[in-house]
């Protein structure tokens, strides 16, 4: 009996692994189709004043062409230093304008550092990402030597998205740099101005330092302030810390009147999801907005696998229409809030290199719910009746998917 067990489970999981090997190549052709359809001419999006918190001026921005701008504003205001990271870089003409002046920087004496991630720029020409001598570049690379893969805290790759200048004014949030992210994608994206800006240089100097090679000059760690107000929190895969995730089930089981979530990639853990399905059972409004055609189309399957159980808990699900939502941000009780980098799936919040920032501010969570108010006028709703009729292969094709979480 055993004997035929060890015969019977290899054949099963290659039965399992062909079925989510057909679904995954259907979607990736009906993605690719998809794409080639003519872009929406624009979505709606709010634009709040900017709020002070702690001393520091803390703006949002949810439009790129608004956001963008003032990155490069602030890239030739820049005096003394140039800190940038990001995740993907394309070598388009919005790519082109930020390695244009950061050079012209460079070349006035402004000490510039680039941080951007191979493996996600693997599609981008090498000619655009080739640099004058006079910028300090450090290409990030999760192995950099051959036993680095047989070490599971170097699969993270920096999915982080930070500028600073000068110490005193710095960016972070979803925003990838690229024309279709300043034209065809709703992100959320934070600047801040003052002394909590200290929080994002310290984040740049030490994964600078951490993984700089040795012609690459050391950086000297900021001093950094205290603030129960506004705090950047990191996901560090090498030294296995990973707050965010901690953070946002502490804010999920202390909310008492709402939670507004907006996220790309909504594929919750168990305690996550957990935390939200108890939240709406004890009364508390849950709300959260997804992209219902991303930009990853396996994610958004895996994403519906969890539908279910939200909406019998009185989660309501939310769909983003005709555009890409990128944004990572949530909302609590109109107390509390978090823009960041971090999606609510497991290489976000156990895998890669991340940045959040937590914000305590009643006038930062009325922004954040009128830009969440803003963006239901471009969802519709999922209802429980209506995700209970869909069909029984959808049905199917989630649950053959649903074992590939750990993947995303």
């Amino acid at each position: 009996m055993d004997l035929a067990l060890w015969h019977i489970l290899p054949i099963s999981l290659g039965g399992v692994f062909a079925i989510q090997l057909l679904i995954v190549s259907v979607l990736l052709i009906e993605a690719r189709v998809r794409r080639r359809r003519v872009p929406p001419e624009g979505f709606p999006y709010f634009h709040p004043p900017p709020i002070t918190v702690a001393g520091t001026e803390v703006q949002l921005y949810t439009a790129g062409g608004q956001i963008f701008e003032a990155m490069l504003a602030a890239i030739e205001g820049a005096r003394e230093t140039i800190y940038l990271e990001t995740y993907i870089w394309k070598g388009d003409e919005l790519g082109e304008r930020f390695k244009q002046a950061l050079t012209r920087k460079a070349r006035a004496g402004v000490a510039v550092y680039l941080i951007y991630d191979t493996f996600a720029n693997i599609v981008v020409p090498r000619s655009f990402l080739r640099f004058p001598p006079e910028l300090h570049v450090l290409p990030y690379r999760a192995w950099r030597r051959p036993w680095h893969a047989l070490d599971f805290r170097r699969y993270g790759r920096d999915h982080r998205k930070i500028l600073v200048v000068d110490g005193a004014v710095g960016f972070v949030g979803g925003y990838n740099i690229g024309e279709i992210y300043r034209t065809q994608w709703r992100d959320t994206h934070l600047r801040l101005a003052g002394p909590e800006v200290d929080d994002l240089t310290s984040a740049f100097v030490d994964f600078w330092n951490t993984n700089r090679y040795p012609h690459l000059p050391a950086l000297a760690l900021p001093r950094r302030s205290w603030s129960s107000e506004l705090r950047a929190y990191r996901n560090d895969p090498l030294r296995l810390i990973f707050p965010i995730r901690s953070i946002y089930i502490e804010a999920i089981e202390q909310a008492q009147t709402h939670i507004f979530m907006t996220q790309a990639y909504f594929i919750p853990d168990e305690a996550i999801l957990q935390a939200l399905m108890r939240a709406a059972r004890r009364g508390v409004d849950v709300r959260v907005l997804v992209p219902w055609q991303s930009n990853h189309v396996i994610a958004d399957w895996l994403a519906r696998h969890s539908f279910d159980l939200c909406l019998r808990s009185g989660v309501r699900i939310f769909g983003y229409q005709g555009a890409m939502i990128h944004a990572k941000a949530a909302t609590v009780d109109t107390i509390w809030s978090m823009v960041g980098t971090a999606n609510i799936d497991r290489l976000s919040l156990a895998g890669n290199y991340e940045i959040n920032i937590e914000i305590f501010s009643p006038e930062v969570a009325h922004a954040m719910e009128a830009i969440f108010s803003c963006d239901l006028t471009n969802a519709v709703e999922i209802l429980p009746e209506e995700w209970a009729r869909r069909s029984w292969l959808a049905r199917a094709s989630e649950l053959a998917l649903a074992p590939l979480w750990p993947l995303l």
